[in-house]
């Protein structure tokens, strides 16, 4: 995970036949309606011709000189006190800087478009082979952190289209339809493998900070002069772009430079005149934003053990459910050393299992949910239902509950899941209503059943029932299904260790979305 945070990565073997054409073999998804694309225009990408860049042609030397090498510029002049404009061929480029608005004032983290929920696909119809030299052409549907499609445009993406084996990479073109998709193009100039990656690089609630700062805060920052007078004393003073950062009109050192006419302020020194000015450097880094802004502009990433720990910091999380969110615990205690695991003399493929940190007041619980359970022979005491153990919960701000559910139950007809789903929907409910800050996180079932007690086309309905049994509770979810199916990787009931880490990653975005 580089710094920006990144939707998925998905990775294509291409073929390159004698006759050359640019082949790749790709997992369909639901094909997009054609009306979709009725506004998009084809504007530069025709006539502009792009170049893969090998990553072995780049390279930068940096070279460093000592002071007394480096020539003097010109000392400064004080400038009369007269604004500048600009010339009349470059009044009317404002126009350039149109984005797309944000509905609202982003004041929900959770309605933010989110990299883990958001997804893409290729557009429809998709094709067998391309030709080298062309373009593939992909959907991209922002989602916000509770996997609801947006609805307006104004997200920063990035799409690159990467080869792993030539070291070869060229960016592509990322078209805003303005309606919450986004049309990626990205050209094919190689024949071999590729890889395309896309990045989230700001939500469009994160850009309308941006775009309120740029409007209304004349600066960001400020810079230090330094003037120094006949005996080598020195005074400091604040130098901007505008003189109204600085003071009072009349308290401030104007300078033009005279070759380009443009003006620059510092406020007047306490003794020395403005033409004593010798030095520049930077200055400060103004506070602009709000905490609920740097939250939308904060990339969060959890790929380090103290990252983890911040996060969980004061949490109690309770786990319940099948294996596959066991996996959740695993990996959290093998990945945090500091998470202590607990021997509670209990049978492991069941539970219950605790780790503890007790330095930052960290519980860590896992167990099985009731019979029907597919596993070792275990107590029947053990057998604690999700809906008994929810009931003894107080709840609270520094409570997480995860619920995992449907794996065990594909080989009975769906109304004996609907039974289970209406009592654990109903203590759900009763938590939420006796401490609404508690966090309950629904992960749907993952892909790796090939059988006729286990399909993955019994699971896909499971994961239906669990979306409309928690459609219309404050309830977050984890789209393992999506996560198993995006990644070139043998299907299992129990994925590895990259899928178990996004999980987790998005668990934990969801506890700290700040």
């Amino acid at each position: 995970m580089d710094a920006f945070l990144q939707i998925r990565t998905n990775y294509y073997p291409i073929k390159q036949p004698s006759t050359l054409p640019f082949s790749v073999l790709f997992t369909l998804m639901t094909p997009v309606q054609p009306a979709l694309f009725k506004n998009y225009r084809r504007t530069e990408r025709k006539n502009k011709k792009s170049r893969g860049v090998s990553c072995d042609e780049i390279s930068c030397i940096g070279v460093s000189w000592p002071d007394r090498a480096v020539p003097l510029p010109p000392g400064p002049r004080p400038a009369p006190k007269s604004p500048g404009s600009l010339p009349q061929g470059f009044s009317g480029l404002t126009h350039l800087l149109h984005w797309p608005l944000t509905p609202g004032d982003g004041g929900d983290l959770l309605a933010s478009t989110s990299p883990q929920t958001s997804t893409y696909h290729l557009r429809s119809p998709a094709q067998t082979s391309y030709t080298l030299g062309g373009y593939l052409e992909a959907i991209l549907i922002a989602r916000d952190h509770q996997g609801r499609p947006k609805a307006h445009g104004g997200d920063l993406f990035r799409a690159q289209l990467l080869g792993p084996d030539l070291k070869a990479g060229v960016p592509g073109d990322v078209t805003d339809l303005e309606n919450g998709t986004y049309l990626l193009t990205l050209p094919l100039l190689w024949a071999g493998q590729a890889q395309v990656q896309v990045r989230l690089i700001h939500s469009s609630e994160a850009v309308g900070v941006l775009r309120g700062i740029w409007r209304d805060q004349w600066a960001t920052v400020d810079f230090t002069g330094y003037f120094r007078g006949p005996t080598g004393y020195e005074e400091t003073v604040t130098c901007n772009v505008n003189p109204l950062l600085i003071g009072e009109e009349e308290g401030t050192c104007y300078y033009r430079d005279e070759d380009s006419g443009e003006l620059w302020f510092c406020a007047r020194p306490p003794t020395l005149p403005c033409d004593s000015l010798v030095g520049h450097s930077s200055g400060r880094y103004w506070n602009v934003t709000t905490p609920h802004e740097e939250a939308l502009l904060a990339r969060r990433s959890f790929s380090t053990a103290d990252s983890i720990l911040r996060c969980l910091a004061g949490h109690v999380v309770h786990m319940m459910g099948d294996s596959t969110v066991r996996q959740w615990w695993e990996y959290l205690r093998d990945t945090v050393p500091a998470l202590k695991p607990v021997d509670l003399h209990a049978t492991y493929h069941t539970g219950p299992l605790m780790a503890v940190d007790t330095t930052r007041a960290i519980v860590l619980h896992w167990r099985t949910h009731s019979w029907p359970l597919r596993s070792l022979r275990t107590p029947v005491a053990a057998l604690h239902s999700v809906v008994r153990e929810l009931g003894g919960l107080a709840g609270g701000p520094h409570t997480v509950v995860v619920l995992s559910l449907g794996a065990h139950f594909t080989t009975f007809p769906p109304s004996i899941f609907v039974q289970r789903l209406a009592g654990v929907r109903a203590a759900v409910a009763a938590l939420l209503a006796r401490e609404p800050g508690t966090l309950v996180v629904i992960k749907l079932a993952n892909t790796g059943y090939k059988s006729v007690y286990g399909s993955d086309w019994f699971t896909l309905q499971v994961n239906r029932l669990l979306r409309a049994a928690f459609v219309d509770l404050r309830v977050a979810f984890v789209d393992a299904w999506e996560m198993t199916s995006s990644l070139a990787l043998p299907d299992s009931i129990h994925p590895g260790r990259c899928i178990v880490r996004n999980e987790v990653d998005f668990l934990l975005s969801h506890v700290c979305p700040t």
